[in-house]
């Protein structure tokens, strides 16, 4: 989560009249003049309670101020579900996930996702498949990292961790939480930077970074950078390679944060998950194109040797014998639940309309960018449901910052950044397209597009020149 600093006195603290007029006289339960006459503190808690139709008011006014989440098109999460799973969210947030003893068919529930999603992705047998829900793929991720950092410890015992340090290869467009798990448990993190046109993983390059402390290479099912796919299989074949020169045997986690939930529904020929028998563990996001509401992740292993038990805690202190693999505890199952509740009213078949659209909606705006001629596109959409482009090097007149910033002032959320190494001097635009986006509202935001350029072409030149102002969206 960002860091947040305390209030500042001068600055956050306001003075009596102005506290008085921050609010409403009709917020007073009754008679407008009889209730509260001045709003409460906002950086420190207020002598007595409010009204709870006051306090709803205060916290509902002050958030209309908020981005439109449905125009958001940089976040991958999901902006919108059916009413009857907010039903089944609402009653089910007081129930901690973690007492599994107190609440078996909450557990029940959990487990029947992870046992679906093991079919899903081919476990060899996915009765053996283990796997558990987290808060999202960052904390599926660092899960993830920890067992294969344990399982190399296992291997090395005799050299660590005295004179050896481990490392994770990955591509340099990794998401960010792959940084964090190097940082926080001093993992080396060996990139594969990108080169030219090529924007992910080079399957060759990652295996010639690997070594005898090498834990596993991360694939990602679908770059957050362009939507593009990385090719597992023949990362697979890379390591399979070296594994015959050298004797190295290389686990991979397959990162699906969106693709996971994309690929076996709309690419079922790919082969990308447990069907490659070097392929350790796979996690995804619940809260992407797993359709629910932010705060649910998975992470799945092959097998259970590919998840030390030592990992696995045992409690029975609220009651029964519970293994857990988590980095947090208590939390709501009404995530969980509402992923159970969308398995079953959509399948297969579901899943596959649903993304379909999505994928639809995403060729067919990227197309009308296209046509709009300032713009080159770098992908699609006919992966993830995501597409980058940027400017076209005829134009001068602004950069993807301006289109950016012109955008949200039409109520439009669409980030622009630049990517990471060796390819720096590249800024993009990112267009996500998710449940709920569709070809109405991509029409509006080219209608848009179009009403901004006359102004932006009229430009002397960019705006953004301070690269230190330009923002990068990591979702």
């Amino acid at each position: 989560m960002p860091l947040h600093r305390g209030a500042h006195p001068q600055r956050d603290e306001h003075s009596e009249e102005r506290l008085r007029l921050a609010l409403n006289p009709f917020y007073g339960e009754a008679d407008p003049t009889g209730a509260m006459n001045t709003a409460p503190p906002r950086h420190k808690l207020p002598d007595g309670p409010l009204p709870p139709l006051t306090a709803y008011r205060l916290v509902h006014d002050e958030l209309m101020l908020d981005g439109n989440s449905r125009l958001n098109l940089a976040t991958f999460v999901t902006t919108w579900m059916e009413p009857q799973a907010g039903v089944l969210m609402g009653e089910c947030q007081d129930k901690n996930m973690i007492d599994k003893d107190e609440y078996p068919r909450t557990a029940e529930l959990e487990r029947r996702c992870v046992a679906m999603l093991a079919d899903l992705w081919h476990a060899p047998d996915p009765a053996t498949a283990v796997g558990c829900s987290t808060t999202g793929s960052s904390e599926a991720c660092m899960l993830a990292g920890l067992a294969l950092k344990r399982r190399w410890a296992k291997r090395n015992a005799d050299r660590y961790p005295a004179t050896a340090r481990p490392n994770l290869v990955m591509g340099v467009n990794v998401q960010v939480c792959w940084e964090k798990f190097c940082n926080f448990w001093e993992v080396e993190a060996r990139q594969v930077p990108m080169d030219g046109e090529r924007f992910h993983l080079d399957p060759q390059a990652a295996a010639e970074l690997c070594d005898e402390n090498t834990i596993g290479v991360v694939g990602i099912l679908g770059s957050t950078f362009d939507g593009s796919y990385e090719p597992i299989a023949d990362l697979c074949a890379a390591l399979d390679a070296l594994q015959e020169r050298t004797g190295l045997d290389i686990p991979v986690h397959v990162d699906g944060a969106s693709g996971a939930m994309v690929a076996p529904f709309l690419d079922p020929d790919l082969t990308w998950d447990f069907r490659l028998p070097r392929v350790s563990s796979i996690n995804t996001s619940g809260h992407k194109y797993g359709l629910v509401y932010p705060g649910v992740g998975w992470a799945l292993w092959r097998t259970s040797d590919e998840l030390p038990e030592e990992l696995v805690f045992r409690v029975n202190y609220l009651g029964g014998d519970m293994p857990t693999f988590a980095l947090n505890f208590s939390r709501p199952g009404a995530q969980v639940v509402a992923q159970y509740y969308t398995f079953l009213r959509l399948g297969r078949d579901g899943y596959r309309a649903v993304q379909q659209s999505a994928r639809d909606v995403a060729r067919g705006l990227s197309r009308s960018v296209e046509e709009l001629g300032d713009f080159r596109l770098l992908t699609r959409g006919d992966e993830l449901p995501v597409f980058a482009f940027t400017t076209n090097p005829d134009v001068h007149a602004y950069d993807v910052f301006d289109v950016s910033r012109r955008l949200r002032e039409h109520g439009w959320l669409v980030p622009a950044y630049t990517f990471p190494a060796n390819r720096q001097d590249l800024s993009v635009l990112r267009v996500v397209c998710r449940n709920g986006f569709s070809s109405d509202l991509a029409a509006l935001l080219i209608e848009d597009l179009k009403l901004l350029l006359p102004e932006l072409r009229a430009q002397k030149h960019p705006l953004s020149h301070d690269r230190a102002v330009r923002t990068a969206f990591h979702h």
